[in-house]
């Protein structure tokens, strides 16, 4: 075995681990705790039901980061599965908080994890005095285990509690990260489509807006390739299930395909090796406005947007896409 086919096994193998720790890991922790209770071994799952009882309210509190788990090497063989590399546009002031914005969703939000969840690529070097951290479900950080192993990458959950403590009561240098089309815009993602779900998200608006919080647009051109979804037709009963699923539970389940592990040719959980540029663009200036009205949350909403686009527009060819290419929000 070559040297560069080691490393392609390695990147392989460590891009594996995290798609499978984010689809079955928190569920499996949750059953193996229900199992030992019935077991000799009821003592476990009683001593962190305890501990978990005591620590419910950590994920809005800030949440429990390390910085070592952040530096992880298999991240480093992660990023460069793809690879993941991140564009910085201009300079962020550790003096302000930031809610970025991140688009697409695309199936498993693999740059935003990489960019803003771990060290790969070197985030807190090229903006330093800021903590990134992406915001997910949170539902998630009930789940035995896993939620503090994600927390420990910096993770928080997407409620309004959480995001206003890391905005309010936590200093500054702050930047939450809200993958804005959620579930809704995953259900559409698929190769080649550059299209986002936002034309009536405005929550992180107005969340900006309350904790006088700079809006950051984020781009991910190349989040939608790594992966072929089947989408369905909409009124069919299999869309029906998913909405149904993403209203319910919170997240919509997506029938999608990558490659095998130890081939490309065949059906698997690996993501296609397609390059992920993540850009950073430029902050839109907010002023504190503790209630704002729904003329300002427009008012900034469509600033928002036009320097989502005006970021696209400016970095598409650069991240190999025809000037023809344009950004399409719904």
């Amino acid at each position: 075995m070559t040297e560069t086919t080691f490393k392609q096994h390695l990147e392989a193998i460590s891009v594996l681990q995290w798609v499978l720790t984010f689809l079955i890991m928190g569920f499996s922790f949750a059953l193996l705790f229900i199992y030992l209770m019935f077991t000799s071994l009821w003592i476990i799952p009683v001593v962190y039901g305890t501990w978990l009882f005591f620590d419910w309210n950590t994920p809005e509190q800030g949440g429990r980061r390390f910085d070592w788990v952040r530096r992880w090497a298999v991240w480093k063989h992660h990023r460069d599965y793809f690879p993941i590399k991140m564009v910085k546009t201009v300079d962020l002031s550790p003096e302000r908080n930031y809610v970025f914005g991140y688009h697409p969703h695309g199936i498993i939000c693999a740059g935003a994890f990489s960019c803003f969840s771990t060290e790969a690529t070197d985030f807190t070097t090229y903006f330093p005095g800021i903590r990134p951290c992406l915001a997910t479900l949170a539902g998630l950080f009930r789940l035995p285990i896993y939620r503090d192993y994600i927390m420990s990458a910096g993770m928080c959950p997407v409620s309004k509690p959480s995001l206003q403590y890391l905005l309010s009561r936590n200093g500054t240098g702050n930047a939450v990260v809200i993958v804005v089309g959620g579930a809704a815009e995953s259900l559409n993602c698929s190769p080649g489509q550059h299209q986002v779900t936002l034309k009536n998200r405005k929550g992180f608006v107005r969340l900006a807006l309350e904790n006088g919080a700079d809006l950051v647009p984020v781009y991910a051109f190349g989040e939608n390739e790594i992966f072929q979804q089947v989408i369905f037709e909409e009124g069919t009963w299999k869309r029906s299930l998913q909405l149904k699923f993403q209203k319910y539970i919170g997240f919509a389940p997506c029938l999608f395909k990558g490659e095998g592990l130890l081939s490309n040719k065949i059906w698997g959980l690996l993501p296609y090796r397609k390059s992920i540029t993540t850009v950073v663009g430029r902050p839109v200036s907010v002023t504190r406005i503790t209630k704002p009205s729904e003329e300002e949350v427009n008012k900034y909403h469509i600033l928002y947007m036009e320097a989502l686009k005006k970021l696209f527009n400016e970095h598409k060819v650069s991240c190999g896409l025809p000037e023809s290419h344009e950004l399409t929000i719904v």
